[in-house]
C-alpha cells in the first residue's frame, strides 16, 4: 500500500508542481518532494531507490534554500535515471527486469525467451535515457506548462505506447520461437 501511494504521488507530482507554481513559494512546495523522498527511503530496502530518495531529498533542500522551482522540476530526471540504472544493471546481473516480470506470468519461462527479454530491457533502457534527457531539457529550457505537459502526460503516454507495442509484438515472438 505504501509503495502504491508513493507511486501515485510520483505520477501526480508534475501536476502538483505545475498547479502550485505561482501560488505557493517553491520552498513550501519542496515539502512535497521532501515527503516523497522520506517515504521512498523508508519504504525501499533496495539501495538504488534509497540513492534516488537521497537525490530527491537534496533537490528539496536546495529548493527550500534557494526558494526556486528548478530543483523541484528535476525530480522526473531522477526517476528516469534511477529506472535506467535499475534496468541497465539487470543486464549485467541477470535476470533482467523484463525477465523477472515475464517469470511472474510464467515461472517456467523457456530459455529461448531470455534473449527477447534482454532486448526488451535494452529498449526500456533507451526509453528511460531519452525520457531523462527530455525531462532535463523541459526543466532547463521549456515553460512550466510545457514541463508539466511532458512530465505529467506525454512521458506517461509514451511509456504506455512502448508497453502496448511490446505486448503486441510478444505473441509474434512467441510464435517465431516455438517454430525454431
Amino acid at each position: 500500500m505504501r509503495n502504491a501511494l508513493i507511486g501515485l504521488v510520483t505520477v501526480l507530482y508534475p501536476l502538483a508542481i505545475y498547479f502550485s507554481l505561482g501560488r505557493i513559494e517553491p520552498r513550501w512546495i519542496a515539502f512535497l518532494l521532501l515527503s516523497v523522498a522520506v517515504f521512498r527511503a523508508l519504504a525501499s530496502p533496495e539501495k538504488f531507490w534509497r540513492y534516488a530518495a537521497a537525490a530527491a531529498f537534496m533537490l528539496a533542500l536546495l529548493s527550500m534554500y534557494l526558494n526556486h522551482a528548478t530543483p523541484l522540476k528535476l525530480y522526473p530526471v531522477i526517476v528516469s535515471v534511477t529506472l535506467l540504472c535499475v534496468f541497465a544493471i539487470s543486464l549485467w546481473h541477470p535476470p533482467s527486469v523484463i525477465e523477472r516480470f515475464a517469470r511472474l506470468q510464467d515461472p517456467a519461462l523457456p530459455d529461448e525467451a531470455i534473449p527477447y527479454t534482454r532486448k526488451v530491457t535494452i529498449i526500456w533502457c533507451g526509453f528511460f535515457m531519452l525520457n531523462g534527457v527530455l525531462a532535463l531539457l523541459t526543466t532547463l529550457y521549456a515553460s512550466d506548462r510545457i514541463w508539466a505537459l511532458y512530465n505529467g502526460l506525454i512521458s506517461y503516454c509514451l511509456m504506455g505506447l512502448l508497453f502496448a507495442g511490446e505486448w503486441l509484438v510478444r505473441p509474434k515472438h512467441k510464435a517465431d520461437s516455438s517454430n525454431v
